[in-house]
């Protein structure tokens, strides 16, 4: 549900992995180079990176940095819609690649929400699966204020566009029509277009489109998949389809794509 590492005390960061939490990496000494999905970030001291679940994470040559690496579960952090809305404020914790390096501006006060974090998951008192709640709360309260000081946009998400999303992600081997996810998100294919079209610019049907063609991206490139696996694995019931669909999306074949993104 919830962890906390230190950087050289993580198992598995130094290769490509995928789960299904969301990461936080904070930098306390040097610098390490941060891999998510296509990007590559340098995450310096005083600095943080969020990974959202299930995109491809990992670290290159973290020997000469220090940090912690928080990870947590959708189930744990969001009991109620104000949290959903928290975790993807501002893109913190965005499924549309929008990964970027944070500075923090309070890093005294930063480092003792996760020092505080560690001996609460360490020593596992009385109520304090609350108390880490309480604290990733404020480490994104500071994230996010960090952010606006520096100038960027705020940008408050709306719950019911965040469920579409995740419950998008959680299915991608069955392709369902749009009325299908209103009815199971109690709401109307209408106010999902108007919620897609009002935080992307896209349509509903068009946001899904872009995350499957993320999803096929990783599944090309750290998962090494024949094209015609990685169709089955999308829903597709013909590989010659998902090859024009994902040409259509990225303009290249998967073959290509594949090809020129081998690790």
């Amino acid at each position: 549900m919830v962890s906390l590492h230190a950087f050289e005390d993580h198992p598995g960061m130094k290769i490509p992995r995928r789960i299904m939490k969301y990461v936080l990496l904070y930098c306390t000494e040097g610098v390490a180079r941060v891999v998510a999905d296509e990007k590559e970030l340098e995450l310096y001291a005083g600095a943080v990176v969020t990974v959202t679940s299930g995109q491809v994470h990992y670290l290159k040559h973290p020997e000469n940095a220090r940090g912690f690496i928080l990870e947590f579960t959708l189930d744990f952090f969001c009991k109620n819609d104000s949290d959903i809305e928290l975790i993807f404020e501002n893109g913190l914790f965005c499924h549309f690649a929008k990964n970027e390096v944070i500075p923090i501006e309070n890093k005294g006060l930063f480092e003792e929400h996760l020092q505080g974090i560690q001996k609460e998951l360490l020593e596992r008192p009385y109520q304090y699966r609350i108390s880490v709640h309480s604290r990733i709360e404020l480490l994104l309260v500071a994230i996010n204020r960090s952010k606006i000081r520096r100038g960027d946009e705020i940008w408050k998400p709306d719950a019911l566009f965040l469920k579409f999303l995740e419950l998008v992600r959680s299915d991608f081997e069955h392709t369902h029509p749009m009325g299908r996810y209103a009815k199971l998100l109690g709401t109307t294919e209408s106010r999902l277009n108007d919620l897609s079209k009002l935080h992307t610019g896209k349509t509903a049907q068009n946001v899904i489109y872009g995350l499957i063609a993320s999803e096929a991206k990783r599944l090309l490139t750290y998962e090494k998949l024949l094209v015609k696996d990685v169709a089955v694995h999308l829903g597709f019931a013909d590989p010659y389809y998902f090859s024009n669909f994902f040409k259509k999306h990225t303009g290249q074949s998967p073959k290509s794509y594949q090809s020129s993104n081998s690790l």
